[in-house]
């Protein structure tokens, strides 16, 4: 897949995470996905995998791309924030239900730091 390399929007508020993460999952834009952690991120993956900072992620979100996944409109619900901290979430069409938490950068934009793809999975 085609890295992009022009600047990448960045997360302004905790919610345009997800917006900005389907969008470039649909674009096969890895290296964008990857940014949207930060560099020592957490992610437990539906089948219980855990992917450990921007290598990890990288490599398991090639897979996810490669896969042809593609994601429709989702059902964000609002972001609960307390100070530079924030909780996200959705419910997504196939009855998914994926959490992230996610922290200010030193700019003011938002990174995630821990994701769980589907709380519902044990």
């Amino acid at each position: 897949m085609k890295e992009h390399m022009m600047s990448r929007e960045v997360a302004k508020e905790p919610r345009d995470l997800s917006r900005l993460f389907f969008e470039r999952v649909n674009a096969g834009d890895v290296g964008g996905v990857v940014e949207l952690f930060e560099p020592d991120a957490v992610s437990r993956f539906p089948d219980g995998t855990l992917a450990v900072g921007h290598d990890q992620l990288r490599a398991a979100f090639e897979e996810l791309v490669a896969s042809g996944v593609e994601f429709s409109a989702v059902d964000d619900r609002p972001s609960l924030v307390n100070g530079d901290l924030a909780m996200t979430s959705r419910h997504l069409p196939i009855g998914d239900v994926p959490v992230e938490v996610a922290r200010r950068q030193a700019d003011g934009s938002w990174r995630w730091v821990l994701d769980w793809a589907n709380v519902l999975t044990s």
